[in-house]
């Protein structure tokens, strides 16, 4: 739900316990708040600090921080003195609390700039009143009314405050971003300190009295179920409370069938999992088969598509008037989501009442997928969303919510659920791979006349599976006018989804080393041809559409970063410059790598320079700076060894000794600068990611001569 500002959408103020001042929006009428409802994002108290809400989910992207702050810089609050509040998972009063698409800030900036202005008007309306002076004769200073030598804080007006008319918010005034005092700053984390003390509660410290700690069993295998289970044995170790069949439900990513297990701590059950002995009934995804999917794609290549999705032109025509033509085959594998936090989540079901702690990124669907397979109503369903020790969109999907509220209510007492690692991997919900088989045709000066994309992915009924997609006005779609793509399904069972810059993760990958591929076939530089590629300055596509893109913007920060690189440079033997561009999650984003390839063929990043457009405004710039070179980092990771196979139906990797994370060692100067030309202000957890892994093939190729195609880097491919 993104709030609109409209007359179905307005301001309400109450007055609080203790004569204070709750503030928010409602869809509900003014009259309809009660006192003490936590349904504001602004509470001024009589006394003591102004407490702002953070109604998003935060999983380390930092918007507990961003979102408040844009609030206080309107509010003319004082930072340093302001206590941040997180929410219930409520969306009747937040809208929509989402951590997941990028969309936190755009969908939220503007409201939260709107509600600490309607505060601050209320504030000094209340103060003009009191003090018998016109309000434009006063101003605001770190939560205080300033009236010549007169000075009070916000408190002294707020019960009066409350008992004023709200103003309409789409009329009330906002501040010139010329004033700004915090936004556009460098702020640390509101919950830093308590980070690093190991003081921040993260979903898996959740405490409930009485609860016990439980540990569910699932098959390698999705689908399967549970035909017998050793479970007077199991109930007999030391520790364990108890021990169930779950039968889980027939629906596609329904509730799991499994075992669960319920002991005095984590330990105990997770030792009593060790012991199980279970036989399972077949399941409907024991044919996935790594091996057999390549062998599927690679006989399709040779075949159309199985379906279209878009097509411009004649690309037939225009390969047959082609000088040169080009081909290369991409492709990329099912990689998980590895968030440090394990998955967990702590219920309680009392009666038709269900209780919720969990580490979150879309509370919502999770409500109503507990309430669905509970039976209950979805408003008896309250979610407490804990901070997030990483999710990069596995968080999006909720099962593990689900999992946790039905053992809850089988046990008839609270229930913490924690995952191992090894579940974390194999049960996750994978980002898809792919292969793309490619062929673009160039004339006789080496322009891109002409451009063919046979995709391969997954899919189920017919259609792609999620996040496997892709879109008729993806990139190149609208550059070359002579373009086509279509796509062949392979069948899958497993569970698939969203993971940081979804699909872009990959297809950045695929166009961008295509292009230096076409760049070197034509003989140009790589810089050069990638602005020549893009051409003038204009916006191609639907500006409301998932593919549209500014190449004008996308060139600037294209030149921005080269720039900052020094591209053309003369390197050291076996060293090379590589970039890549790409427009993801409406930010425009362009990486320039130097890299070094040993004798032995291993890669040594040595910098990276990463030029950013994201609108007009950065809220938090330590936030900002912090999500790209989180960014680049993940996919350097990706690039370095992750990859997912499957055989016999079941995951083969287990935990991170085959899924290597990226050491300290390996982590490179990352240099950022932002371009701020004026553009609505849009999101930054995505749009940094998927121009890093064709900066780093690139830069590889310029160093060896050797073009790497497939994610992860083969790295033996590079021996001297």
């Amino acid at each position: 739900m993104n709030i609109q500002l409209s007359r179905r959408h307005f301001l309400f103020a109450s007055a609080a316990l203790g004569g204070g001042l709750y503030l928010g929006l409602s869809p509900q009428r003014a009259d309809a708040a009660e006192a003490g409802q936590l349904n504001a994002w602004v509470v001024v108290p009589p006394s003591g600090p102004i407490r702002i809400m953070a109604s998003n989910p935060e999983v380390g992207q930092g918007i507990r921080t961003s979102l408040p702050m844009v609030i206080c810089e309107e509010l003319d609050a004082d930072w340093a003195a302001v206590e941040i509040v997180p929410t219930l998972a409520d969306a009747k009063t937040y809208g929509r609390q989402v951590a997941g698409g990028s969309q936190a800030t755009p969908v939220h900036y503007e409201n939260m700039r709107r509600v600490g202005a309607a505060a601050r008007a209320m504030i000094l309306d209340a103060a003009a009143r009191a003090w018998g002076v016109p309000v434009a004769e006063l101003s605001t200073d770190k939560g205080h009314v300033v009236h010549q030598a007169k000075r009070a804080p916000y408190g002294q007006f707020a019960a009066a405050a409350a008992a004023l008319p709200a103003p309409d918010l789409a009329q009330v005034a906002v501040k010139d971003p010329k004033s700004f005092r915090l936004i556009g700053s460098f702020q640390p984390g509101v919950n830093n300190r308590a980070i690093v003390r190991g003081a921040q509660p993260y979903g898996i410290d959740a405490v409930v009295p009485g609860m016990v700690h439980a540990a569910f069993h699932k098959s390698g295998v999705q689908g399967a179920k549970v035909k017998s289970a050793n479970l007077e044995a199991i109930k007999k170790l030391g520790g364990v409370k108890d021990a169930l069949i779950v039968a889980g439900t027939d629906e596609y990513e329904g509730l799991a069938g499994g075992v669960a297990i319920l002991a005095e701590t984590t330990w105990h059950a997770q030792r009593a999992r060790a012991a199980l002995q279970v036989e399972w009934s077949d399941s409907p995804a024991a044919f996935q088969s790594t091996s057999a999917w390549a062998k599927m794609a690679a006989e399709a290549k040779g075949k159309p598509p199985g379906m279209p999705i878009h097509a411009t032109g004649d690309v037939s025509a225009a390969m047959a008037r082609a000088t040169k033509r080009v081909s290369a085959d991409y492709a990329y594998p099912f990689i998980p989501h590895v968030p440090m936090e394990p998955i967990n989540c702590t219920a309680q079901v009392t009666g038709d009442k269900v209780e919720i702690w969990a580490p979150t990124q879309n509370p919502e669907p999770g409500r109503q997928a507990v309430a669905k397979t509970l039976g209950v109503p979805p408003e008896n369903v309250t979610i407490h969303m804990m901070r997030v020790g990483g999710g990069f969109g596995r968080r999006l999907q909720n099962d593990y919510m689900v999992e946790a509220a039905w053992i809850a209510r089988a046990a008839g007492k609270p229930v913490k659920l924690t995952w191992t690692r090894e579940d974390d991997i194999t049960q996750d919900f994978l980002r898809p791979g792919g292969w793309h088989f490619l062929e673009a045709g160039l004339d006789a000066q080496g322009r891109c006349i002409a451009w063919d994309n046979h995709f391969i992915s997954y899919g189920r009924d017919g259609k792609f599976v999620r996040a496997a997609d892709i879109g008729p006005r993806d990139f190149p779609a609208g550059i070359v006018d002579d373009f086509r793509v279509g796509a062949t399904l392979l069948p899958l069972q497993h569970t698939t989804g969203y993971l940081r810059a979804p699909s872009n993760n990959a297809f950045g990958f695929v166009t961008q080393g295509f292009i230096d591929e076409l760049a070197h076939a034509a003989g140009a530089d790589p810089l050069q041809y990638r602005r020549d590629f893009l051409g003038s300055p204009r916006i191609i596509g639907d500006p409301k559409a998932r593919g549209p893109y500014n190449t004008g913007r996308m060139r600037a920060v294209l030149d921005k970063a080269a720039a900052m690189a020094g591209w053309g440079r003369k390197l050291p033997k076996r060293t090379g410059l590589g970039i890549a561009f790409h427009f993801s999650h409406l930010g425009y984003f362009a990486n320039v790598i130097e890299a070094s390839v040993a004798t032995d063929g291993t890669i040594k990043v040595h910098k990276i320079w990463v030029a950013g457009d994201i609108g007009r405004q950065i809220v938090n710039m330590a936030g900002a700076t912090n999500q790209v070179q989180g960014s680049v980092l993940d996919a350097i990771g990706a690039c370095m060894g992750h990859a997912i196979t499957f055989a016999d139906g079941a995951i083969e990797q287990r935990n991170f000794g085959d899924v290597p994370m990226l050491r300290n060692e390996q982590i490179p100067p990352i240099e950022v600068a932002f371009l701020t030309p004026d553009y609505p202000v849009t999101g930054l957890g995505e749009p940094a990611y998927p121009a890093v892994a064709p900066a780093l093939a690139n830069a590889v190729f310029a160093a060896t001569g050797v073009r790497l195609r497939a994610l992860p880097f083969d790295t033996s491919l590079l021996k001297a």
